[in-house]
């Protein structure tokens, strides 16, 4: 073993050590469709804040790059690591440390999944509503990329529930910021500085989470429209009529029907209502009482008829539950079709439209087959882009993304930006902010060991 392998094991033991030649391959990538896979040098995995902070002293000593990883299901690139560089891994910090039912809080460590949290907060009649494409996400994970999913139409994103947490400096020094409170004005929010920064200004080690009670009630309502614009249309008008969804979704014709075959799910929806619907919208309705959720799904049948849908069909529990994971599931299946690339532009949702018909412009000027489905409620669209020239690939990327960001939006809502849409970013940001961002990142990170060409070059 190298010196600083030794040095390493000094600090996590010999057995958490991972060097060239015994590195698994997945540590080397994450589930970006362009990203190119790279082994680290180290692999180490550490399982307290204090032997964090020995890696990144090491690390820092010897000016290594560090990439944290969860679970690896980013989609961006931001957990591919450098060559020469320390992959720390949070997997053995992995565990739930406290549900506290008085403050509706839950303390986590970064490696929990998101599908044990659901579990071990269930009992307590609590839940963490922050639901992203897979439960498999690390909580540490969500918070370097400030997840959402579904829910955030309710509920927000997860930034919205992050409380505080603890977290390790480049120099290898721990502190904590924020707690189990909901406000406070004391000085810089370190907390909400660190969610969304893609590991490159710290690593969170431990995070204190806003839990919100469970409802006892749900339904699922899916309503087809002919176009894709009646649907962006109708959004708007449902949540302005007083409409408290739980989820929100747009689907069209072509992801419908993908996510469908994958998981070979049945709605009963006939032939010919299929055949001319271009796009569906999936609305999840949640209460506390069987009788409000009864007249909330009438009146949301009603209004969605008024608005233009071509049926109303509400779903049984099975298939709601069979469609919600098919959805959550719709970057795979957009992979499994041989996708190149899937983005996820956020827009007011009122522009969401425009977003939709831009989009078709530049399918149709570029040959490429774009696809989609997205969160409707809060105007961040997924769009699988079907383009294997790389050149033709690249300048409708950039033309989506400047169209989101000509209608008062963002590159990415809650995927992050990782390496793989870094060019896109930093050629498409006001600058002035970009340099700002490179200031804070000088200050935490003076010898930019931590998470380096995320973000910036």
């Amino acid at each position: 073993m190298t010196d600083t392998g030794s040095l390493l094991a000094e600090v996590v033991g010999p057995e958490h050590v991972l060097t060239e030649g015994s590195v698994p391959a997945e540590y080397g990538h994450d589930e970006s469709l362009t990203a190119v896979a790279r082994a680290p040098a180290y692999v180490v995995r550490p399982a307290t804040a204090a032997e964090v902070s020995g890696v990144v002293a090491v690390a820092a000593a010897q000016r290594i790059p560090v990439t944290a990883r969860g679970s690896g299901t980013g989609l961006c690139g931001a957990c591919v690591p450098h060559a020469d560089g320390i992959v720390l891994s949070f997997e053995r910090m992995d565990r739930v440390l406290e549900i506290d039912t008085a403050n509706h809080v839950a303390v986590v460590q970064p490696g929990v999944t998101l599908a044990e949290l659901d579990r071990q907060t269930a009992s307590s009649g609590l839940c963490y509503p922050v639901r992203p494409g897979g439960q498999s996400a690390s909580v540490g994970g969500t918070i370097a990329t400030n997840a959402g999913g579904m829910h955030a139409v309710r509920h927000g994103v997860t930034r919205h529930h992050v409380l505080g947490v603890e977290a390790v400096l480049a120099s290898g020094e721990i502190v904590r910021s924020g707690g189990k409170f909901v406000k406070t004005s004391t000085g810089y929010d370190l907390t909400q500085l660190l969610v969304g920064s893609e590991g490159t200004l710290a690593l969170v080690t431990e995070a204190v989470l806003r839990l919100k009670p469970r409802a006892g009630h749900s339904a699922t309502v899916l309503a087809p429209f002919a176009t894709a614009g009646e649907i962006s249309q109708a959004v708007p008008r449902l949540l302005a009529g007083g409409l408290d969804p739980l989820a929100l979704e747009y689907v069209d014709m072509l992801t419908m029907a993908a996510t469908t075959a994958e998981r070979d799910l049945a709605l009963g929806i006939p032939e010919q209502v299929r055949r001319t619907s271009l796009g569906y919208l999936v609305v999840v309705l949640e209460e506390r009482s069987a009788e409000r959720l009864e007249a909330d799904v009438e009146g949301l049948g009603e209004q969605l008829l008024t608005l233009g849908a071509a049926d109303v069909y509400v779903l049984p529990a099975a298939a709601a539950r069979r469609l919600i994971e098919a959805r959550e599931r719709a970057f795979w299946a957009a992979k499994a079709a041989g996708a190149d690339e899937v983005v996820d532009i956020v827009v007011p949702r009122a522009s969401l439209p425009r977003l939709l018909a831009e989009a078709d412009v530049i399918a149709r000027d570029s040959g490429s087959v774009i696809t989609g489905c997205g969160h409707a409620g809060d105007g961040n669209v997924h769009l699988a882009v079907f383009q294997p020239d790389e050149d033709l690939r690249d300048s409708v990327l950039r033309r989506l993304f400047r169209a989101g960001t000509a209608l008062g939006g963002a590159i990415s809502g809650e995927h992050g930006i990782g390496t793989a849409k870094k060019r896109y970013f930093l050629d498409l940001e006001d600058p002035a902010k970009v340099e700002l961002m490179r200031r804070i990142k000088h200050a935490f990170d003076p010898d930019g060991i931590l998470n380096p060409d995320v973000l910036f070059d």
